[in-house]
């Protein structure tokens, strides 16, 4: 299974990400998320809102944050990348241009944030790039449907927030039922909530294909030591 690391690109700077991406490759990490701040990250806890608002006062030039991804990419040949952004982010920066960028970069997997303009979705989608799905854990009937339509991975939370679905309530039922009863065959990684090697072992004992982890990683930045040993604790339940 795969180790998912979220990088809060530009924050504190651009440099610092360089740096950081470097010691999440040497903690053992397998694949980058690495974030394009948004403007209104509405979706994104406070934390990481905190964060995306920080690297946008520091640089609000996207056309630094492409250089930078790159730069990142050249260095770590060898680690798998996620680009995470929203819509408006895309509509921004330009769609033909982020589309450009992409295939630029070598890049495949897009985490795409909303859903205010299918067109994006299926710009992506007809430039040959993989947009993700987005399931919650209570399994609305409306994240199921969009899912069955990606051609990307899904991206499936791994802790309730409150709600739960009145038969598939652990994590390895979700995912059973995603395989078995809807046929979904995209790789399934999951985030939000993992915060400790522990639920790294639980994630991969549900049978997903990766696990996403974020705040527990971003709190160690400044101590690179410190962070490079709890990757590798958490790379280890992932064996």
């Amino acid at each position: 299974m795969n180790l998912i690391l979220y990088m809060s690109l530009g924050s504190p700077s651009l440099e610092k990400s360089i740096e950081t991406a470097r010691n999440y490759v040497a903690g053992g990490c397998d694949v980058i998320e690495a974030d394009f701040p948004a403007k209104d990250p509405y979706l994104d806890s406070p934390y990481i809102q905190s964060r995306m608002a920080e690297a946008l006062r520091n640089c609000p030039d996207y056309d630094q944050y492409m250089a930078a991804i790159e730069t990142i990419k050249l260095q770590n040949p060898k680690t798998q990348f996620f680009y995470l952004i929203y819509e408006r982010t895309i509509l921004e920066i330009g769609l033909q241009k982020f589309i450009d960028f992409c295939h630029r970069s070598n890049q495949k997997d897009v985490i795409l944030v909303g859903t205010e303009f299918p067109h994006v979705r299926k710009a992506l989608v007809d430039s040959g790039l993989l947009a993700s799905a987005f399931i919650r854990y209570h399994l609305p009937d409306e994240d199921i449907e969009v899912a069955k339509k990606a051609n990307g991975f899904i991206y499936l939370q791994a802790s309730p927030a409150g709600l739960l679905h009145p038969k598939y309530q652990t994590l390895k039922d979700i995912i059973h039922h995603l395989r078995v009863d809807h046929g979904l065959q995209n790789r399934i990684n999951c985030g939000i909530g993992v915060s400790s090697p522990e639920y790294v072992k639980l994630v991969k004992e549900a049978g997903a294909d990766g696990a996403f982890v974020g705040a527990i990683v971003l709190h160690l930045h400044e101590k690179p030591e410190e962070m490079k040993q709890l990757i590798r604790k958490l790379k280890d339940q992932t064996l």
